[in-house]
């Protein structure tokens, strides 16, 4: 079995350990087999890695024990894949200037109970089976309280540890929410469907991605799901209390929801919607209701591309112009340096969960 060892180079003011995720341990951010060790001088890093015979080339990020901890370019953007073939040596060691975040700090006692409501939870309109999931208090069962809830889109992007894109650490995020008061909150994690999911978070009328299955996606999260979630859990079923949200085609598919049923959510939390995929949308869908109100917090980042948010801006516009719209509240933060990653969403949940639910 070949042996490779990995070097690294790195800023010594983060007494964080650093760990190695890859295409060999199914990207799992915090292995422990795979973390590395000092190397002599001050920053070096090494890790010997046996690979298989079969084994030709790998892929890999370092971390400091988390997505939310991963490597960032020296201009603090997000990196590609490290890539490296068995066959040549491996002499140069990898640099890292930045990570992101300095880390989240919060409590386990206050992480919330996750619990699978089904691996395969049945989706009638679509003939579909989903891993669902909720986020619950962490003390649920230590009280008889009713909380709001929030629907969350690709689901295994939330909490996920082996994430392959990365994760908006929604558990440890809503436990230091909760040592500031703000954790009163159930999520729903509702995975997405691999390769069907573009045309299940693509609207059913014509876009540039074709016509989608997103009318019977909305329709079994706010007419199967909701029902069945309100009826097992203690929650806060009304639309004031309800929330739906996603990004990048889950934020596009959140804001179809929140338009097709504006009786149930009154809480939208887009982030990097793919407007591009319909820029007509605001046009297309607001003539069949004029009862918008609530609030919908809207993000994302220039450096995400051109047109996010002269598209989010747009968007803003063509809403608050509606007949009945002067009950609707929206809250628009540009990133001016965002990028289009799980990482920098997390980083924005806390921000939109405090302005949606705990602000008066």
């Amino acid at each position: 079995m070949p042996e490779r060892q990995l070097q690294l180079l790195t800023t010594t003011d983060d007494p964080r350990p650093i760990y190695v995720a890859g295409t060999f341990n199914h990207w799992n951010a915090r292995d422990e087999a795979y973390r590395m060790h000092p190397a002599g001088e001050p920053g070096a890093y090494a890790l010997s890695l046996h690979l298989g015979e079969e084994v030709e080339h790998v892929e890999y990020k370092f971390t400091r024990g988390g997505w939310e901890g991963v490597e960032l370019g020296a201009d603090g953007s997000n990196v590609p894949n490290h890539s490296r073939y068995t066959s040549v040596p491996w002499i140069l060691p990898d640099h890292v200037e930045r990570w992101a975040s300095p880390g989240l700090i919060y409590d386990p006692s206050y992480l919330p109970k996750v619990e699978i409501i089904h691996e395969a939870f049945e989706i009638p309109e679509l003939i579909r089976t989903r891993r669902v999931a909720a986020l619950l208090p962490h003390d649920y069962y230590d009280s008889d309280k009713r909380y709001p809830v929030l629907y969350l889109q690709d689901g295994q992007n939330l909490f996920d540890e082996y994430a392959p894109y990365g994760s908006w650490g929604v558990d440890k995020r809503l436990a230091h929410l909760t040592e500031r008061g703000m954790g009163d909150l159930i999520v729903i994690a509702i995975d997405h469907a691999d390769t069907e999911r573009v045309s299940e978070f693509t609207p059913s009328f014509q876009t540039r991605l074709g016509r989608g299955d997103g009318r019977k996606y909305v329709r079994f999260l706010a007419e199967t799901l909701k029902p069945y979630v309100d009826r097992h859990f203690r929650t806060m079923p009304e639309p004031a209390h309800t929330g739906i949200g996603g990004s990048s085609l889950g934020g596009l598919i959140s804001i179809y929801a929140g338009i097709m049923y504006p009786a149930v959510y009154e809480k939208l939390m887009i982030f990097s919607p793919s407007l591009w995929v319909t820029p007509e949308i605001p046009f297309r869908l607001m003539k069949l209701t004029h009862q918008y109100r609530g609030r919908i917090y809207l993000y994302g980042g220039q450096a995400e591309s051109k047109t996010m948010v002269p598209n989010m801006e747009r968007f803003q516009q063509e809403i608050t112009r509606q007949p009945g719209a002067t009950r609707l509240d929206i809250r628009l933060a540009v990133d001016p340096f965002g990028q289009h990653n799980e990482a920098r969403w997390g980083s924005e949940f806390p921000l939109a969960i405090e302005w949606l639910f705990f602000t008066q």
